[in-house]
């Protein structure tokens, strides 16, 4: 048995036989796996995990795949969604398309397409994950920022100079300058180039900045 875990699985479907096959597979490979015969029970009782993936069935007695797609986006709680169905409609696969589904398979796939949809949906919810946590960690550095400090560190990733900065704000050059290294020590980084990459992806709104 393969102890490394490669990742969480979500299985929901209501048939039984591929509940089995799937969940031995996937976990003889690494993976840890719950499974769901019903998505209501799935949805009252999942405890959410990361990195994680849904393999979510589309026709389902109750809710449909869909139906619990969109409840899940209401919820916040967003791990890829790849569904598999034996027969859909073509405006099924485009909603599910639509409101962010990472892959749609139609039975009977192969294992081989299946890992390879199941490993893009770990890497992506892997890397979503990991911006959360930095972005999380910027935050609070951000919050230890003075506001003339803050105001200065946009201008500064926005490409100015001290002097631009200076003249923008009818200020001299050597306060800028000490507020330089003062953002630059506070933010835990060596220079602008750094400062930069830590803020990359990260957006610097109102909420983020105050």
């Amino acid at each position: 048995m393969n102890h490394q875990n490669l990742g969480h699985i979500y299985l929901i479907d209501d048939d039984a036989s591929i509940r089995r096959a799937l969940t031995g597979t996937l976990d003889k490979l690494g993976f840890t796996v719950s499974a769901f015969e019903d998505a209501t029970i799935f949805l009252k009782s999942a405890i959410p995990v990361s990195p994680a993936v849904i393999l979510l069935d589309m026709r389902m007695p109750g809710k449909s795949g869909i139906e619990v797609q969109a409840e899940l986006l209401k919820t916040g709680w967003r791990p890829p969604i790849i569904f598999i169905s034996g027969e859909s409609l073509p405006a099924q696969i485009v909603q599910a398309m639509k409101q962010g589904a990472a892959d749609f398979l139609l039975k009977p796939f192969s294992m081989e397409d299946l890992l390879s949809s199941i490993t893009s949906g770990m890497n992506r919810d892997r890397a979503e994950q990991d911006l959360l946590v930095r972005a999380l960690s910027v935050k609070q550095r951000l919050k230890s920022l003075t506001p003339r400090e803050k105001a200065v560190c946009a201008e500064m990733i926005s490409g100015r100079s001290n002097k631009e900065i200076a003249q923008a704000s009818d200020s001299a050059a050597s306060t800028v300058k000490l507020h330089r290294a003062r953002i630059l020590k506070k933010m835990q980084v060596e220079s602008l180039g750094d400062l930069i990459a830590l803020l990359k992806g990260i957006a610097l709104d109102q909420t983020s900045m105050n």
